[in-house]
């Protein structure tokens, strides 16, 4: 059985993605029920660099991956370049002669090494000559004691090593562990904003909201979303350029934007349309603002493709609606409900998107249990839809394509 594969951003202090942690928990444990730590390990890695691909996963950036003491001692992590994985040691795993021997020889080989949850053992002689070559301490912010805080970054400063702070949960505590020091940030914090003041949505967002509104319509009128588009010579030059590329065949040449709408086909432009309207976002775009894009448009694409077992009665584009705008206030920096206020999205969307179950919110709670690793659950969801889990890990794969793909092409345009 494949198992599946997610990745979490990691963060530097400007708030661009430096890497991706390649996962294989369920919940606060660090392998799958009734998985050692060994397989749990191995099967990300074939899942990462052969089943999907550590492009598509990683797109090009170094990832890091959990190592036990016996995938350590099997010199696993030399089987990859160190310019595309970080050696993340496992808590587990205590510090003795053989570990020192095997650090020395990954940092010989251009290798950077990780301390995972790092707790500091005083008693242990051979964790200060351990840490001489690690790069990075993994510090969990939630649960790691108070009092063992400033051991830790006692110990960082004086061996020069960067601190990442894992489980940041909101944007105050990514601002606070800045101001520490921290070189480095995992967590969920783009998903819990922190709304310091609140601002209106950008005026060209509401130029992309009257082509949406025609888009989502009972009855969409092209020649209407077509006028919309003409009036904007970067939207029409974009829209053209995108037909341009590999990713839609031409069958004839263009003479006109509602020709060219027609031939990407209404559903396709609307799925481009919210891409632009959010990448165009340029007063606050950062790395943070790219990759929440960019996790955007892939549970869009997998809630999409869960519809269909979810509910086929509801639209697909519903689904789609549902993961693409579920970021939409971490990204503005707006509240949900002042959002959806002036969206023209269907109420069960609305309802999916603040939190209420229905059918929608079983396709984006779906994807996010796979997003966030939570493999019972999503493995209790799979079974409970009647979806083989070979299924899921294919659709997730193909959600990664897909995004990773349009931003290549928008980025063209």
């Amino acid at each position: 059985m494949r198992v599946f594969v997610a990745r979490q951003p990691i963060f530097n202090a400007a708030g661009n993605v430096i890497a991706y942690e390649l996962l294989y928990r369920n919940s606060e444990m660090n392998s799958f029920p009734m998985i050692d730590g060994d397989q749990a390990t191995t099967d990300v890695i074939i899942n990462s660099f052969i089943n999907i691909g550590i492009e598509e996963v990683a797109d090009g950036k170094p990832c890091f991956i959990n190592f036990t003491e016996n995938l350590l001692e099997m010199r696993l992590p030399t089987y990859f370049s160190p310019k595309v994985i970080v050696v993340e040691i496992l808590e587990t795993v205590v510090p003795n002669e053989k570990l020192l021997e095997i650090c020395k020889e990954l940092k010989e080989l251009g290798y950077k090494i990780a301390l995972d949850d790092f707790i500091f053992h005083k008693s242990n002689p051979f964790l200060y000559r351990v840490l001489e070559y690690v790069d990075i301490i993994k510090v969990d912010i939630q649960n790691t004691p108070l009092k063992m805080f400033s051991e830790i970054e006692e110990i960082a400063n004086l061996y020069n090593i960067q601190l990442l702070a894992e489980k940041v949960e909101t944007s105050r505590d990514f601002k606070d562990y800045t101001n520490r020091g921290y070189s480095y940030f995992q967590g969920y914090f783009f998903s819990k904003p922190v709304i310091v003041s609140t601002h209106d949505i950008p005026l060209y967002f509401y130029s992309y909201i009257e082509i949406l509104n025609q888009l989502t319509s009972t009855e969409p009128r092209i020649d209407t979303i077509a006028q919309f588009v003409e009036r904007d010579i970067s939207l029409s030059y974009k829209l053209l350029k995108l037909i341009n590329t590999s990713v839609f065949r031409r069958t004839a040449k263009i003479s006109s934007i509602k020709q060219a709408i027609v031939l990407l086909g209404l559903q396709e432009f609307q799925k481009w349309i919210y891409v632009l309207s959010v990448r165009d976002y340029q007063n606050q775009k950062s790395g943070l603002s790219n990759e929440i894009i960019r996790i955007s448009l892939v549970r869009a694409k997998m809630c999409e493709s869960l519809g269909v077992y979810i509910n086929p009665s509801l639209p697909p584009s519903g689904f789609f609606m549902t993961g693409m705008f579920s970021l939409i206030d971490a990204l503005l920096g707006v509240p949900i409900d002042e959002i959806l206020a002036k969206l023209p999205l269907d109420d069960q969307i609305s309802n999916a998107l603040r939190g209420i179950s229905n059918d929608y919110k079983r396709a984006l709670d779906f994807n996010l249990s796979i997003e966030k690793g939570e493999w019972a659950k999503a493995s209790s969801l799979s079974h409970s839809l009647g979806i083989d889990e070979e299924v899921v890990c294919s659709l997730y794969t193909e959600a990664l394509n897909w995004s990773n793909e349009l931003l290549r092409v928008e980025s063209l345009a």
